[in-house]
């Protein structure tokens, strides 16, 4: 009742409170132990991998389109991209075209920013699952090295990115989804970099005309990079992006933000088609939607980088 007084604790009741107070006390020990471990493995991984590669500030400000950069052994190459403006989206004439891919829309970026030049491989996957938190068990089909990490889902992706970030104490995430595709285009308006028409040997699908056709991931940088320099954008394993899925762009971002605010974001955004799926599937202005928690052997990543190049 309120306002009555707590009954006196027998010496069993003390007894059993104690013994629950030794029990929060070892999981807080614990915990605290887990992550001081974490915290060495990542200090010890920052002296001996990562230290005087990562860009200075002055360094950064001096990069220019094209650039490349690399700021450990175990991270990726990193590919810096121009400012600029694009038509987002397909027009309504575009073969295979669906309705989410519109309206067509401009979009500005207004400062350059790095794509790493490949997908993510599973070499750079184990760098962070033997010294951060990404998991050990993401299972390969066709071997590790520098094949594309695969059967990942959006979380997994979001570990990726937070550890690079830690260990280099830059600002490493995923794509936005207008950035993805600001990417993939590298200039061009047409259904694919390269013209209108899937052509033969451009990419890793399902009839693409390349040695894994339908079979299986190719490794990283197997087909030539577009205007600028990204390899793989169309193929090859779906990239996560940062965006929540929106059934088309009315309300989209014109600066080439992640549309994170409204939408459905228990599922999340992919772009670039598959060594599976058909031509019509890897077009730049192709949106693909899966669940966040959704891990299959098409679902990989690429990083992105903020860049601070102000004076």
């Amino acid at each position: 009742m309120p306002g009555a007084a707590a009954p006196p604790m027998t010496g069993m009741m003390k007894a059993k409170w104690a013994g629950v107070g030794v029990v929060v006390v070892g999981i807080v020990a614990a915990v605290a132990a887990w992550q001081g471990e974490q915290w060495l493995k990542e200090y010890i991984y920052w002296l001996t991998v990562v230290r005087g590669q990562v860009l200075t500030a002055a360094q950064e400000r001096v990069l220019k389109p094209g650039d490349t950069f690399k700021e450990c052994a175990d991270c990726p190459e990193m590919v810096v991209v121009s400012a600029g403006e694009f038509m987002m989206g397909s027009p309504a004439d575009e073969r295979d075209r669906l309705d989410n891919e519109g309206p067509l829309h401009k979009v500005a970026l207004a400062k350059p920013f790095a794509v790493s030049r490949f997908e993510v491989t599973f070499a750079e996957w184990d760098a962070c699952a033997a010294h951060g938190d990404c998991d050990p068990g993401v299972k390969d089909r066709w071997g590790r090295g520098r094949q594309p990490l695969s059967a990942v889902n959006w979380y997994d992706a979001q570990h990726y990115v937070a550890w690079l970030s830690r260990v280099t104490g830059r600002p490493y995430r995923l794509l936005s989804e207008a950035e993805w595709e600001y990417a993939a285009r590298a200039g061009s308006s047409t259904a694919y970099p390269w013209g209108d028409e899937i052509g033969t040997g451009n990419a890793n699908c399902n009839v693409c005309g390349s040695q894994w056709d339908g079979m299986q991931t190719a490794p990283v940088g197997s087909f030539a990079g577009n205007a600028f320099g990204l390899h793989d954008m169309h193929g090859n394993v779906w990239e996560w992006v940062e965006d929540c899925y929106h059934g088309n762009y009315h309300g989209a971002p014109a600066d080439g933000s992640p549309w994170t605010d409204s939408g459905i974001c228990h599922v999340r955004v992919v772009r670039g088609g598959s060594w599976y799926f058909l031509p019509a599937n890897l077009r730049s202005a192709l949106r693909g939607w899966f669940a966040n928690n959704d891990r299959d052997s098409n679902f990989g990543l690429r990083v992105g980088r903020t860049l601070t190049l102000d004076p």
